[in-house]
């Protein structure tokens, strides 16, 4: 009973450290590796405890609104650089008009990809990875980032079609080996993709809800 008594207490206390300051959580991982359903799940068992705010990069914002239309399903690429600005100046509204304010309210942040989608997709382009960190300095870090790990092969099955210039194996190679890097660094917990859709939700879940108990 004491011991129930203590979990219980441990919990508020958790519970009103998040109220006050938020959680800010990204899911990164190739095109096709079920990051987007896993933020998903993730969000859906945690808004059984916790204020929770979901959402994605390129946002919906005016810049973000912009990428996702002009940028992902055109033909005629814009220079990679201008793509990194892109992006860049998408992510510094994203942060200021939602991911800060949510936060401020004591919301866990959710974001389906984030600044490491960027320095491993616009890097995998022959963009340097230093420039790439430069026009984003003055973004927010998460508190937490997660990478799916799915081979290029896998993914490239799933998609099974072009739906974007850089749905291709080659580049998704690329992509994963920046990533991997970052893992290394011990800027990203692995996670790994290939497994059941539900056993990596569970997992997941483990991992994002061990870090908040440590908060």
């Amino acid at each position: 009973m004491r011991l129930l008594i203590m979990c219980s207490a441990i919990d508020s206390w958790i519970r009103k450290m998040i109220k006050k300051n938020g959680v800010f959580i990204c899911i990164e991982g190739l095109d096709g590796s079920g990051k987007t359903t896993q933020a998903k799940l993730l969000a859906k068992k945690l808004k059984k405890i916790y204020d929770v705010f979901c959402t994605s990069e390129p946002s919906k914002g005016l810049v973000g609104t912009f990428i996702r239309k002009s940028y992902l399903y055109r033909k005629n690429r814009l220079s990679p650089l201008v793509e990194a600005l892109l992006f860049a100046a998408d992510r510094i509204e994203h942060v200021e008009n939602k991911i800060i304010p949510a936060l401020k309210k004591g919301k866990i942040v959710i974001s389906d990809r984030y600044i490491y989608s960027s320095l491993a997709y616009q890097s995998s382009v022959e963009v340097g990875l230093h420039w790439i960190q430069t026009i984003n300095k003055s973004i927010l870090y998460p508190d937490i980032a997660i990478f799916l790990d799915v081979n290029p092969e896998t993914v490239s099955y799933r998609l099974n079609s072009e739906k974007s210039v850089m749905e291709n194996l080659e580049t998704q190679r690329k992509v994963r080996e920046v990533y991997l890097k970052f893992v290394a660094d011990k800027k990203l917990i692995l996670l790994n993709g290939e497994n059941a859709k539900i056993q990596v939700a569970k997992e997941l879940f483990s991992i994002v809800q061990n870090f908040l108990n440590e908060c």
